[in-house]
């Protein structure tokens, strides 16, 4: 995937991009003409996710599957691999998610936050600073992916993690602005289609998520996904240092 002289395919490299809104801003991508590589953990999640993108948006060879702990520093090299000295115009930072466990003890306490930290700000950290170098200048994008429990609460350590993520980025704008590099945040409320809640969603959950919005239904994957590409493209190039709330006005914007 080495970019050539004289060649302007854009790449992207979405985290957590196997499912839900990741794999939908992944899809949204390639459909832009985006090369994408697709990050995340799971490496059958991430192979049969980069199979159905490309075939469905008929591009073969565009969406490439690469795995990776993005909390541990060391495998953070299979993505530089995988960029393999192109430029990078785009990242999206969306791998996280809630982490529940035991809080019994301060140990399991200390482990419960330590966990949400790592899975919802240091894999946007590490990531974003191992590619640091590589993206475009000027003109590159810097997308983290916060949440609605970042504004109102509710999420214990996952919201003070989500909320993290919109201090680190006024500082990252501030730092990469000069160079013409835009950093934003896209905060989604309820979204459903996604294995976020795994089985803790009930209906009644669902219906008071729904009841708490101003439009009268939940969010999906493609309504992220198509903050992601605004503030992605050349339209957004006068934008940073933002949060963008995409919830259907459940909290109003502040």
């Amino acid at each position: 995937m080495r970019e050539q002289q004289g060649e302007r395919r854009r790449l992207a490299v979405v985290s957590g991009g196997g499912t839900g809104i990741g794999a939908a801003v992944a899809r949204g991508l390639v459909e832009d003409g985006f090369d994408v590589l697709v990050v995340g953990r799971r490496g059958d999640v991430v192979d049969a996710a980069a199979r159905r993108i490309a075939d469905e948006c008929g591009r073969a060879g565009a969406v490439r599957a690469v795995t990776a702990d993005l909390t541990d520093p060391e495998q953070l090299a299979a993505v530089l691999d995988a960029v393999d000295g192109r430029t990078v115009d785009a990242v999206v930072n969306n791998a996280g998610g809630y982490l529940g466990g035991p809080t019994g003890t301060l140990d399991e306490v200390a482990a419960w936050w330590r966990a949400n930290l790592d899975a919802n700000v240091l894999t946007a950290v590490l990531l974003t600073e191992a590619l640091r170098p590589a993206l475009r200048r000027p003109g590159g994008r810097v997308i983290l992916l916060s949440s609605i429990a970042a504004q109102r609460g509710g999420g214990g350590p996952y919201s003070a993690a989500k909320a993290a993520l919109h201090g680190w980025a006024y500082d990252l704008a501030a730092q990469l602005g000069p160079e013409q590099i835009t950093v934003n945040v896209v905060s989604p409320g309820y979204v459903a289609e996604t294995e976020f809640f795994g089985d803790r969603m009930t209906p009644e959950g669902h219906a008071k998520r729904v009841a708490a919005t101003l439009v009268g239904r939940a969010g999906t994957p493609d309504d992220i996904a198509a903050a992601v590409r605004y503030l992605v493209g050349p339209s957004a190039g006068y934008v940073t240092g933002q949060v963008l709330g995409v919830n259907g006005g459940s909290v109003f914007g502040r």
